[in-house]
């Protein structure tokens, strides 16, 4: 699945209940061209004090990050919600599963909007339920499927990782992935490892962290029938990989890691696992958002580094560290659309929409789904730290 095959959910309306994003957004929201945005923004989170909680990721603009709280990638920022039960309205500037998993690990009481419903997430919607139950039952056809522990990835729905909570499997994010694949594949004598939604982070984890091959990877084409694969090909298989991936880091390619590395001497790779393998290759260093924040902190004044991520970060970076030389891993402009909707008009309507007393946009996950997909992450809050 891919974003192509998905509704555009044109300026925050419409349906596709079937999608990550998945519900209607009614935004009546003011001009991008009001001048006194900013000057409402913050009347209004004054007037909210202490009930309001507002939590921006890495990704986010400028704009809205000014009023963020704490800012921190997606499971961070949940935790940082679930940390402050005193606020009754926990406003998440990121996407949809950042919310979705805010609202699992807050309070009961506590009320999780995001300013735009049709902020989702291209990866999250690339594995969907009923696609990831029709695999199981092919590896089930196939005899392998009481060998598999399934992990997804933070970047998915839900009810993905509800799946994989009933199904004896794990949440990882992409700090903590090969302790994950490592918890997973000490489940079983001959665990198989069904790695959602994300095929490069599942990819590079395996090969660059864990030593296994290429070889002993596996992609699952959720839109072919047995996903592509041979029952033999399932069978010789450690890592099933399902065909997902990022559309911003998906993006960044070899070939302008060489043209870096001849024009800018002595530059520094630095990119997230989410990259193609490739491009992991030839970096100097790969990892989280979090460890790319700290190795620009920590490096040199003078020194040059070429960043593979999310284009608002890597600006906010090099605004941040002029004494170092930042350029992005890209020749184009390569936002995330989906991050880039919660805009600073989407924010004000959110946060006066909560003075004016109506809770916009709320996003609520079923008992059932929140059961099971707590347990998934618990099974991660429980692994080593590293």
């Amino acid at each position: 699945m891919t974003t192509v095959d998905l509704p555009l959910l044109p300026l925050g309306r419409g349906v596709d209940r079937t999608s990550e994003r998945g519900v209607e957004c009614p935004g009546d929201l003011p001009a991008p061209s009001d001048p006194d945005l900013v000057a409402r923004a913050r009347a209004a989170k004054e007037a909210l004090g202490d009930r309001v909680f507002v939590l921006g990721h890495h990704y986010q603009r400028d704009e809205v990050i000014a009023f963020a709280d704490v800012t921190g990638d997606s499971f961070k920022l949940a935790r940082d919600a679930a940390a402050r039960p005193e606020a009754e309205f926990v406003v998440f500037c990121g996407v949809h599963f950042m919310a979705e998993s805010a609202d699992i690990l807050t309070g009961p009481d506590q009320k999780v909007i995001l300013p735009d419903l049709a902020a989702g997430c291209s990866m999250a919607d690339m594995a969907r339920l009923a696609q990831v139950e029709d695999a199981w039952d092919a590896l089930a056809d196939a005899g392998v499927v009481d060998s598999v522990v399934p992990v997804t990835y933070m970047n998915s729905s839900a009810d993905i990782k509800a799946f994989c909570g009933r199904n004896g499997g794990v949440v990882c994010t992409s700090s903590n992935a090969e302790v994950a694949l490592g918890w997973a594949f000490d489940q079983k004598p001959d665990a198989k490892i069904l790695f959602l939604p994300d095929q490069h982070l599942g990819r590079n984890t395996a090969v660059q962290k864990m030593g296994l091959t290429l070889d002993d990877c596996v992609v699952w084409n959720p839109l072919r029938p047995n996903g592509g694969l041979t029952p033999e090909q399932l069978r010789d298989a450690r890592m099933i990989l399902w065909k997902g991936h990022c559309s911003v880091h998906g993006r960044f390619s070899p070939a302008v890691v060489d043209e870096l590395r001849a024009t800018i001497p002595g530059i520094n790779i630095l990119v997230h696992p989410e990259c193609q393998h490739e491009v992991v290759l030839k970096a100097d260093l790969v990892g989280s958002t979090e460890f790319i924040i700290k190795t620009i902190e920590a490096a040199p004044a003078g020194s040059s580094w070429a960043i593979g991520t999310e284009l608002n970060l890597v600006k906010r970076l090099a605004n941040a560290h002029p004494d170092k030389n930042i350029v992005f891993l890209d020749k184009t402009v390569c936002y995330c659309s989906t991050m880039n909707r919660i805009d600073l008009p989407h924010f004000v309507w959110a946060m006066e929409s909560l003075v004016a007393g109506t809770v916009p946009n709320q996003i609520t996950v079923d008992p059932e789904t929140e059961k099971w997909a707590l347990v998934a992450l618990e099974r991660m809050l429980a692994l080593p730290a590293r």
